[in-house]
Formats: C-alpha cells, structure tokens, sequence
C-alpha cells in the first residue's frame, strides 16, 4: 500500500441488520473520500482501502466500528421552561445548543408536562450497518486535496 493519501469513490446502499434501507448514494454520484481522514466510518474504510476499482462487497460494520454505542451520558432531561421560547418543539426535532467552543445537535426523543428529553446520540449509535458498496475510482490524492484534508471531486479538479 503506497503511502500518497488516495482518493477512493464508491456508490452505496446502507440498511440496517433487519434489512431496512437507511441511505444510498445518488445514481452515478460515487461519494468520494481522502484516506485516512477519518472523513467515513471507520469500519467501512478499513475494509474499503482494500479494494480494487470495480469491486464490490457486503460489508457488516458492529455499531462500535460505525457511530459508537448508545451512551445514556448524553442524554439529559431539562425543564421544559427552559425552552419554551423555541416553536414547533416536537419529539424528532433537532436542536443546535452552544456548549463551549462547539455546537451539538440533539434530537428531542421525550416532552412530558415538565420536561424534555435531550438525546446529544447519534441517530444511528448502537446500530450495526451493512453496506452494499462497489468502488467507482480509486487513485492518488493531488498535492492540494491532501494539503486541504478532502477529496475535490472524483478527479481532482472540483473547487471550493
């Protein structure tokens, strides 16, 4: 395996161990990524920087190798007085809260008369994926997109 940073583009469907569909790249739109960028999840890049252009493959990801497993430390309950200048508050509604130097998306998952159930989990954590992958391209990285950390587009040349 050569050291250059590559750019490896594949198309995908993504389903749940149960078989439901989750997401799927766009039809002739392969999602391209620079390896070793942490820019895809880590269980699917393992087994992607192996492949060939034109091979597919099933890939089984545990929930630990894709989005983590759900952590109840980032749940929490807050009054709901708290929030109440917010409109259209609804279980399902994500909600931007300032902690620090970053932003955190939280999803509401419970309201009771008193409080609201923040869950700061990504929607997919505790979840094993199977992606159904063929890879379109594979090839080195240009001088810029590893000096930018990104792939520009599947051939190099797309700017930002």
């Amino acid at each position: 395996m050569s050291s250059t940073p590559r750019v490896i583009a594949f198309n995908y469907v993504l389903k749940n161990t149960k078989g439901d569909l989750i997401d799927a790249s766009e039809p002739n739109q392969p999602l391209p990524f620079l390896t070793g960028r942490g820019q895809i999840i880590p269980g699917l890049e393992s087994e992607i920087i192996n492949l060939s252009e034109g091979e597919k493959k099933l890939v089984n990801v545990p929930a630990a190798q894709a989005y983590g497993e759900v952590r109840a430390d980032m749940v929490m309950e807050v009054p709901k007085a708290e929030l109440e200048h917010l409109k259209d508050l609804a279980v399902g509604a994500h909600l931007q809260l300032q902690l620090g130097e970053g932003v955190k998306v939280v999803t509401v998952s419970k309201i009771s008369d008193t409080h609201v159930t923040l869950d700061g989990n990504h929607p997919l954590a505790g979840t094993d994926l199977v992606f159904d992958i063929e890879v379109a391209l594979v090839r080195d990285a240009t001088p810029d997109e590893v000096l930018h950390g990104h792939a520009h587009g599947l051939h190099g040349h797309a700017h930002h």
